[in-house]
């Protein structure tokens, strides 16, 4: 598989899991642990040079995904353990952090 393949196929899933989880007050862990087991096993597989490129962003993804988690299953839960293990940069702690600006957003 092409290796921008890969990265569009890793983007649109970890987009789509914070999509899923987000604002649920209610959430069923069993839904969510081959979706988490194939965020963390895809990043593992893509190279150093390319997370380098875009990991900033998956960090703001992810970490906004980690804090809808944490709000319904809480910090220690292992779903939001695992992911965590992806995030470089904790600094992005709200669900609903979407300030942003995407680079097609910018003159």
């Amino acid at each position: 598989m092409h290796i921008y393949t890969k990265i569009y196929e890793y983007a649109a899933s970890a987009g789509a899991f914070e999509g899923y989880v987000y604002g649920k007050e209610k959430i069923n862990p069993e839904e969510l642990n081959n979706w988490v087991d194939n965020i963390v096993t895809g990043y593992q597989h893509l190279p150093a040079d390319v997370l380098k490129e875009f990991q900033t962003s998956l960090d703001r993804t992810l970490g906004r995904a980690v804090s809808s988690l944490t709000a319904a299953l809480g910090e220690s839960h292992p779903l939001v353990s695992k992911l965590k293990t992806v995030i470089a940069d904790p600094g992005t702690q709200s669900a609903n952090d979407f300030q942003f600006k995407k680079w097609f957003e910018e003159s």
